[in-house]
């Protein structure tokens, strides 16, 4: 079944004590029309059985609370492979859809999905963090711990935080989702800063392991609609999946992609080859007995994550990239997610050392007035 709006699998609200009364909140708990229960600082809701077992019932449920830690912060790359430099904004925790290979399975110890209302110390934070450094040039996402846009029909925060980024000069806001919730970014003034992306996979996987995720009509229906709002898009074949059919099934996805919109709204695309921390594969395997990709054999990469042979990444990347090319405008930056120079000489012909780096090539892919390096 397709969930354009994940939200809607949310049955329960829960508001700390100490937020109950911030304007935020209350919108939201106006908005929703669900039942409300408020719970004290620091109490969590009550999610029958134990983690992880209970993490399907626990995406029903949805806390309204205080991030007490920092908002913005580096995304955590790995120095063993080229990493872009990215910066995170953390909005909440864990994400209605559920997706087979989700790290936050593993990173997470709790099975309910958890909200920031505080926004106020939100956008001082990221006020205060590209004031300080103005020369610097920062992409900002909100998709590492959550979907950016999954519960956005309720919160609204793409609004607020679209308005926030069209009068900084120094960012741009990438807002990554596999929903198809993108109502609230109709009509804003967004000066070219926000960029809004979509996780793209093949078919078969999108269908049997991307749970309560839009599908991929839906996905490309929504980025056309953005593209028509002037929004520049991207999109992140991430993971790259080795199943039964995937050279049919990734060139189905790039052709439909590429029919629903033209290849100079796209800002970026990035490839990366499914990787896992050891803990989650027993994990998902657990909680989704029928899927079956984690049962191929994989090495331990310097990062200490599972990944394909590199044999094997370097036939999916190539088909991919070979793929890609026929379509792609001069104005896009394709790069890969977290990995080493062998593979992108032998896949691109160049490492990102040689174009400025991964950092700049991404930059320049945005900032208004900028040409594409050669």
């Amino acid at each position: 079944m397709s969930y354009g709006d994940p939200s809607r699998y949310i049955t329960r609200l829960y508001v700390e004590e100490q937020c109950r009364d911030l304007p935020y909140a209350r919108e939201i708990i106006k908005r929703s029309n669900l039942p409300v229960a408020i719970v004290e600082e620091r109490q969590s809701p009550v999610i029958d059985g134990v983690y992880p077992e209970n993490l399907t019932r626990g995406k029903h449920h949805l806390l309204l609370c205080r991030n007490r830690g920092r908002f913005f912060k580096p995304c955590p790359g790995t120095r063993e492979y080229r990493c872009c430099d990215y910066q995170v904004l953390n909005i909440g925790m864990n994400c209605p859809m559920d997706c087979v290979y989700c790290i936050l399975q593993a990173y997470l110890n709790n099975p309910w999905l958890s909200f920031f209302v505080n926004i106020d110390d939100l956008f001082r934070e990221l006020d205060e963090a590209l004031t300080a450094e103005p020369a610097r040039f920062f992409r900002i996402g909100t998709g590492e711990f959550t979907d950016s846009l999954a519960l956005d029909r309720l919160t609204g925060l793409s609004r607020h935080l679209v308005h926030f980024i069209s009068r900084r000069k120094n960012a741009v806001l990438e807002l990554k989702t596999k929903s198809a919730v993108i109502d609230n970014l109709a009509g804003l003034e967004h000066g070219g800063r926000t960029v809004v992306a979509w996780s793209l996979n093949s078919p078969a996987i999108m269908a049997g392991e991307e749970i309560r995720t839009a599908s991929l009509d839906e996905r490309l229906a929504a980025a056309a609609r953005c593209a028509g709002w002037g929004y520049r898009l991207a999109f992140h074949f991430d993971p790259i999946i080795r199943h039964a059919g995937w050279r049919e099934g990734y060139r189905e996805t790039i052709r439909r992609l590429f029919n629903a919109v033209a290849g100079e709204n796209i800002a970026w695309i990035s490839l990366g080859a499914l990787r896992f921390l050891p803990a989650l594969k027993a994990t998902a395997i657990g909680r989704f007995p029928a899927s079956r990709f984690f049962y191929a054999e994989f090495i331990d990469g310097l990062d200490h994550k599972s990944r394909y042979f590199r044999s094997q990444r370097l036939d999916m990347y190539k088909f991919i990239a070979d793929e890609l090319s026929r379509y792609l405008s001069d104005k896009t930056c394709l790069y890969f997610c977290m990995e080493n120079d062998a593979v992108w000489r032998e896949v691109f012909g160049f490492t990102p050392a040689e174009r400025g780096g991964l950092p700049a090539m991404l930059d320049q892919a945005v900032k208004p007035g900028s040409d594409k390096p050669g």
